[in-house]
């Protein structure tokens, strides 16, 4: 089993740290972390550490660094424009996206999300999502923690101009005639791809969206939820630009 990795602010630059906050108490109290064990350290940002456990504390370890590495970040980017859904459907799409690699995750107010991100409840759900991906990052042992963007979603007219601005823009769609396993995909920018919310993509924002130049695609002959059609996406992408 490979060692299990916590995110810290910054990297040390001694050989030797203390692990503590919430970070520390988990590795500490949770996973049960003894003397000799070896953890990964990550500051998401590409920057990786190797250490060993030399003591252990009440919700904090002491650790020697032993090595140091650096993961390049994915080219092309890859960013999923998640609609906005009810209950836990989005959690679990920004969970499965990050364990199969996404770079970013934008939260999209589309006009048919049942739920509607404003005010302070905007926030908080924006950022339950950030730290859903955080957690999914330690768990799939990703140097790089995905970005979880909007203020705290996007409006369509936003998610235009993202759109406008990729190497290449696609959008999920049932009643699409091109597959995404057959598109011709760029070797560098950003490649940016829109998930409806359960109840789909208003004919209104599809042509807005194809406008801006994405291109309508479907991955098959079945009808995906919302919370799964990301992450059967990414998994194309993923082997098409050979993450996988």
């Amino acid at each position: 089993m490979s060692a299990p990795l916590f995110l810290v602010e910054a990297l040390p630059t001694a050989d030797t740290l203390t692990l503590d906050g919430p970070e520390g108490h988990h590795a500490a109290t949770v996973a049960r972390l003894r003397v000799g064990e070896e953890l990964l350290l990550a500051d998401g940002r590409g920057g990786t550490a190797a250490a060993e456990v030399t003591a252990v504390g009440r919700g904090a370890l002491d650790l020697r660094v032993t090595s140091r590495g650096y993961v390049d970040a994915s080219v092309p980017r890859v960013v999923v424009v998640q609609g906005i859904a009810k209950g836990d459907r989005g959690e679990l799409a920004v969970q499965a996206m990050t364990e199969v690699g996404v770079d970013e995750i934008v939260p999209w107010a589309a006009s048919r999300s049942v739920v509607q991100w404003r005010g302070e409840r905007g926030v908080r759900a924006r950022d339950k999502w950030a730290a859903t991906a955080r957690e999914a990052a330690k768990q799939a042992r990703r140097a790089w923690l995905p970005v979880v963007a909007g203020t705290p979603d996007e409006s369509t007219t936003t998610v235009v101009r993202r759109l406008a601005g990729s190497a290449a823009a696609f959008v999920l769609h049932e009643e699409a005639e091109e597959r995404l396993t057959a598109v011709e995909l760029p070797d560098a920018g950003e490649i940016t791809l829109v998930v409806g919310p359960e109840g789909g993509i208003a004919p209104a924002e599809l042509s807005a969206f194809r406008e801006a130049g994405a291109r309508p695609v479907r991955l098959g002959p079945s009808v995906l939820r919302t919370s799964t059609a990301g992450v059967a996406a990414l998994s194309v992408l993923a082997t098409r630009l050979r993450r996988w």
